[in-house]
């Protein structure tokens, strides 16, 4: 497993880049308070790529949303580099699940506006070959000057991915990125994610329902168990070498093993939380109403 690659003076005493402390996320007051996130602990180091795997309406999206510091924590701690999460910044990029592109700008024109907003120091020229090389990197090369809904599903995706890229963040998060996609532009996009990654090793937390996708792309594997009242929970190491191909990894002993335990796992956590909901269940009492006719 590659980790840590590269870094100058590695410090093991170093504080990992993210860290959730016991996090609590919960929506309302009182009685009525809605618990997403129960004590969910977390620790992501320079250069990881992981990938948190939950049912739907486990509370992924907060998860995310919690480590780019749009959500601040009920209770517990959520930190950046050993400090309390600052406000949501440029350092953390985050590609979300439904493209969020402004529909009257261009390919060009929705990487340029990120690009002329962080990185005042290029103008001109040099400002429109920083934005090529970023739809180039994603493979959009002709179609600049095309519109969001003039642009297929994958196409989006790859757009919102390069407007992040374009940021330089020192963190990518992504949220589901890929779940709206058909298994071909899918698969496509995996291959894109990786070889970005392998170019300039970013640390990068993914969230995602799909066990193979997990395998396939991380360094760590972290399940989230079925909310309401989610935890982290434990935590399987991908060991497989890197550049892995997918069209080998089907017939490798370590990947059917690590993902048939990881899939047993997630499902036990499913059989888990449906016989703690069943065992809560109660038998209303059988009343009839008084006849006061009689």
């Amino acid at each position: 497993m590659i980790r840590n690659a590269n870094i100058p003076g590695d410090d093991e005493n170093r504080p990992p880049v993210l860290e959730l402390q016991d996090v609590t996320v919960s929506f309302g007051m009182g009685a009525e308070a809605y618990v997403v996130l129960d004590e969910a602990c977390l620790k992501v180091e320079e250069n990881e790529f992981v990938v948190v795997i939950g049912y739907s309406g486990s509370g992924k999206s907060t998860l995310i949303s919690t480590l780019a510091g749009l959500t601040t924590p009920t209770r517990g701690a959520a930190l950046y580099r050993g400090e309390p999460m600052p406000a949501p910044g440029p350092d953390r990029g985050i590609v979300f699940q439904n493209y969020s592109l402004l529909p009257w700008l261009t390919v060009v024109g929705n990487i340029d506006l990120a690009v002329k907003r962080l990185r005042r120091d290029l103008t001109g020229t040099a400002r429109r070959d920083y934005v090529q090389k970023y739809i180039d990197m994603v493979s959009l090369s002709g179609s600049e000057k095309k519109y969001p809904s003039e642009l297929s599903g994958g196409m989006r995706q790859r757009l919102s991915l390069a407007r992040t890229l374009s940021m330089q963040p020192e963190v990518l998060l992504l949220d589901e990125p890929l779940s709206a996609l058909d298994a071909l532009t899918r698969s496509v996009l995996q291959d894109e994610i990786i070889r970005l990654w392998e170019e300039d090793r970013r640390t990068v937390v993914m969230v995602t329902n799909d066990v193979d996708e997990a395998v396939l792309m991380a360094d760590r594997i972290v399940p989230l168990t079925p909310g309401p009242g989610a935890k982290l929970g434990r935590e399987f190491d991908v060991t497989l070498p890197r550049p892995r191909d997918r069209t080998t990894l089907n017939f490798d002993p370590d990947y059917k093993h690590l993902r048939n335990e990881a899939t047993r796992y997630m499902l036990q956590l499913s059989a888990d939380k449906k016989t703690r909901t069943e065992t809560r269940r109660f038998t209303l009492p059988d009343l009839e109403p008084a006849n006061f006719g009689a």
